[in-house]
């Protein structure tokens, strides 16, 4: 992959957003989970939308919330977009099969990952956050932080 977004990248709009995860999806390579962090209408979702789109996605990409996983079978294999934002805990992951996905050497692409409480590794941490119409984007290495759901 490219090197490390580590100074925030400033996103004016969903065009940047989508341009910045076409960037992203040709880089990526499996097997790879990548943490989602930030508030409710961040652009977590689009974001994942735009790699999917730029990997070869031409059908309905849905939102995870209420199914917990989407896959998508790509032009760099199985991708799946997990949402742990109704996740009850590790316990619960565990029983809905999350730990499943992590098993294979696909792409994985979480949001919500501080509910699993540092339950599953990540290659990556991308953090999005508000910055007037925009966003800011940074993506590191490490661990994400268990914290309380913020934007709810």
């Amino acid at each position: 992959m490219s090197p490390i977004v580590e100074s925030p990248l400033f996103l004016a709009d969903e065009a940047a957003t989508l341009a910045f995860a076409q960037r992203f999806a040709a880089d990526v390579q499996p097997p790879c989970s990548v943490a989602l962090v930030g508030d409710l209408g961040a652009g977590k979702t689009t974001f994942v939308r735009g790699v999917l789109r730029a990997l070869g996605v031409t059908g309905a990409i849905k939102s995870p919330t209420y199914a917990l996983v989407e896959t998508y079978e790509t032009s760099k294999g199985e991708v799946h977009h997990l949402d742990a934002y109704r996740i009850e805990g590790v316990d619960d992951f565990e029983a809905r099969g999350g730990f499943e996905y992590f098993q294979s050497p696909s792409i994985r692409f979480v949001e919500w990952p501080e509910r699993l409480h540092g339950a599953v590794a990540f290659d990556l941490v991308i953090r999005f956050q508000f910055d007037g119409d925009g966003r800011r984007v940074t993506v590191t290495t490490g661990e994400v932080q268990a914290e309380a759901r913020s934007g709810a």
